[in-house]
């Protein structure tokens, strides 16, 4: 792998992406709106296009082809397909990022088979109008049932860290420190982590491998919201106030009904290994809460 394309990479996840293969001596170039400044500097080449425009992107990407593309902002089928229209002959491998919300609630520690994106049916004309998890569910469909090209479709879990733009663990430290309220249905369920450094280093290493199809990767072990919040109370010296149901803006982003995580023998058998969610989730709590503020 020595010429990559990154559609999108300019925010958390993508970013250290883009730094790692900078690092990788790779030749990158990134592709975006331009609206987020990034500061890669003449490390990289940068393309402009909105993606859903196929016309200027087929424009800005010229004759380029590239060793591999990786994809982070693919929601729909519609996207999937003109990315399959403008890819072909255009690079040997499309990495795109999946969710482990293609998979439901529920049940043991979920394999790549309990969805099968080769064989789920493609509805005909594509919906207009999707949510998150059957986006991605189609979005996988779509690549590996029309792509030529080789295709892995990486399905992350929450990703956490302290550029995390979303804030969900602020979130919930915030709502701690300052004595707020925190709408949770089950503070039992379990749930899978990863980190935006380990995320984007197991992209540059799925780059690099022969890995093919859908393939889950997140960190080893899994804790409860539960524990989440006493790793928070811990932190911050202060009691979490938790409530079954609140108002919308209290209402926790990890606030699932059941248990929901995932199984990584797939990645680890081709040679990743992923990091112990007890080695860095206190620590990334307590570096949030310093920066939080106490009512």
């Amino acid at each position: 792998m020595t010429k990559v394309l990154i559609i999108g990479g300019t925010r958390f996840f993508g970013k250290k992406l883009v730094e790692q293969l900078i690092r990788d001596g790779v030749d990158v170039t990134i592709i975006t709106r331009g609206q987020t400044r990034d500061s890669f500097g003449n490390s990289v080449k940068r393309l402009q296009a909105d993606r859903t425009d196929q016309a200027a992107m087929q424009h800005v990407l010229g004759s380029s082809t590239y060793d591999v593309v990786y994809d982070n902002i693919c929601y729909t089928p519609q996207e999937a397909e003109a990315a399959v229209e403008l890819f072909t002959g255009r690079t040997q491998k499309y990495i795109v990022t999946s969710s482990l919300s293609i998979y439901p609630f529920g049940g043991i520690a979920k394999i790549e088979s309990d969805f099968d994106p080769y064989s789920y049916t493609l509805p005909e004309p594509y919906p207009t109008k999707i949510d998150y998890a059957e986006g991605k569910r189609l979005v996988e469909a779509v690549f590996c049932q029309k792509a030529s090209f080789k295709v892995a479709a990486v399905r992350f879990p929450v990703v956490l860290g302290l550029d995390d733009y979303t804030r969900r663990l602020h979130f919930h430290v915030e709502h701690v420190a300052q004595g707020l309220p925190l709408g949770i249905p089950n503070l039992d369920a379990e749930m899978s982590f990863i980190r935006s450094d380990e995320a984007a280093d197991f992209l540059a290493w799925l780059g690099r491998s022969n890995l093919e199809g859908p393939v889950n990767a997140t960190s080893n072990g899994v804790t409860s919201l539960g524990r989440i919040l006493s790793l928070i109370t811990e932190a911050t010296g202060q009691q979490a106030h938790i409530l079954t149901e609140t108002d919308a803006a209290d209402r926790s982003p990890f606030g699932i009904p059941e248990t929901w995580f995932m199984n990584t023998a797939k990645a680890e058998a081709a040679g990743f290994k992923f990091q112990r969610l007890d080695d860095w989730l206190p620590e990334l709590i307590r570096e949030i809460s310093d920066l939080s503020p106490i009512m």
